[in-house]
């Protein structure tokens, strides 16, 4: 699923994990709502995104869409390998390596390339690049689990919803947080709230807060943020 801040592909996350816990309660901020001195981003989904050279495919979003920077403007046109060399991104001392990168706040259209394939581009070709992307108002979802205790007082934790196809710097989070939910509410006698929120990070964090900085400043008390949780960091 191609996530980011916001679009369709969160929204299905959401709905995937609340198959496996039904209590998860999936809400929204609407697009373009102010937040503090930050503002709720439109809703981004991507048809295609390619490179071609003399007719054929070098990179494709389809084949792997950590290829596009992620929350990519659309473009469609011909450039010179110096011109389409401002747009790759990669990274040196990690050759084999497909970066992910985003341009969430500034507008912006690229793609991520192994950089050992970066070399081998011929600075003597035109190349056609091609992003059909959709950057609409619309919600930026995210999803809350309570479950009660004995106690008001509560234990927040939290992760983020918002990469693509990263299994240790996202999904690892949103996996285990989901099957805690359930391990919380099995326990019979809980002293304490428990409250877990699955949001995009930074943005979704902030628009939280402002949300609930009443409820949470009276009973929080404890808090975690669950991510990277599948190596040995």
């Amino acid at each position: 699923l191609n996530r980011s801040l916001a679009g369709p592909a969160n929204l299905k996350t959401l709905h995937e994990l609340k198959k496996i816990n039904k209590n998860l309660k999936i809400k929204s901020f609407r697009s373009g709502s102010k937040v503090f001195d930050w503002v709720v981003p439109h809703e981004w989904s991507v048809k295609e995104a390619w490179i071609k050279v003399k007719g054929k495919k070098i990179i494709d979003f389809k084949k792997n869409n950590l290829h596009l920077l992620n929350f990519s403007s659309s473009v469609k046109k011909k450039l010179s390998f110096k011109e389409l060399d401002k747009h790759l991104y990669s990274i040196p001392n990690q050759p084999n390596l497909i970066p992910y990168v985003t341009s969430y706040y500034e507008k912006n259209w690229g793609f991520c390339i192994q950089h050992d394939k970066r070399k081998k581009l011929s600075k003597k070709q035109i190349y056609e690049v091609h992003i059909d992307a959709e950057h609409k108002k619309g919600r930026m979802s995210y999803g809350e689990i309570l479950v009660k205790g004995n106690s008001k007082k509560e234990i927040l934790l939290s992760t983020y919803i918002c990469h693509p196809s990263m299994a240790n710097n996202e999904l690892s989070g949103p996996t285990i947080q989901i099957y805690l939910s359930k391990f919380i509410e099995s326990l019979k006698n809980r002293k304490y709230s428990y409250r877990l929120i699955f949001i995009p990070e930074t943005i979704g964090s902030i628009s939280y807060i402002k949300n609930n900085l009443i409820k949470l400043k009276k009973n929080v008390i404890c808090g975690f943020n669950l991510t990277c949780l599948g190596d040995n960091r």
